[in-house]
């Protein structure tokens, strides 16, 4: 009875996670990510490339999460590696909040509201600091 149980739990599981990760993809395509960031880097010819990259990082950072799987990378290599890995979670999530708010037309209706005639980029640029800033205080070791 023990192991019916188990296979019940396993595939009530395994639907809820297919379910969120479509949720996850099904945004990431309505909001238009990938194009978005082809045609600003002017990468067109890469989009395969993108779209597998999300696919391979979201299912090896899955797996790694779901069965605690070691990264037996140690010293400085290993601090190198992770921060690569940092930095590429970070543009990962801010390309998804910024064309979500650029899909929602977030700043042009802020710019209007608060009358604002100069310093956009500055005010994008702060965000985008304060968000590294307070990753780093979030993230660091004795927090």
């Amino acid at each position: 009875m023990m192991i019916v149980r188990e296979i019940i739990c396993g595939l009530i599981g395994l639907g809820a996670g297919l379910a969120t990760a479509a949720g996850v993809f099904a945004l990431i395509t309505v909001v238009g990510i990938i194009p978005r960031l082809a045609g600003k880097t002017r990468t067109g010819g890469y989009i395969r490339g993108y779209e597998w990259a999300i696919i391979l990082g979201g299912t090896v950072g899955n797996l790694i999460n779901i069965f605690h799987l070691p990264i037996l990378i140690h010293g400085i290599a290993g601090n190198i590696i992770l921060g690569i890995f940092g930095v590429g979670c970070g543009i990962f999530v801010s390309s998804l909040v910024m064309a979500l708010a650029e899909t929602l037309n977030v700043f042009p209706i802020m710019v209007r509201r608060v009358r604002l005639k100069v310093g956009l980029p500055y005010i994008i640029c702060g965000l985008a600091i304060g968000k590294t800033l307070g990753s780093f205080l979030y993230f660091y070791k004795g927090w």
